[in-house]
């Protein structure tokens, strides 16, 4: 098997992959904004964050 972690990504992926980690920053932080919790995953568990997290 190859090591896919060598690899990098072409131009295309590449814009795919910044335009949704701007899409999820951006929805973050309104969800901040508005006093919501987010459901994050973490050290292989979900957690939740925020002022009126469970």
């Amino acid at each position: 098997m190859s090591d896919q972690s060598s690899l990098t990504p072409s131009p295309e992926t590449q814009a795919m992959l910044d335009c949704l980690r701007q899409a999820v920053a951006n929805i973050l932080e309104r969800k901040r904004r508005l006093g919501q919790y987010a459901v994050l995953w973490s050290g292989g568990t979900a957690i939740a964050v925020g002022e009126d997290a469970p």
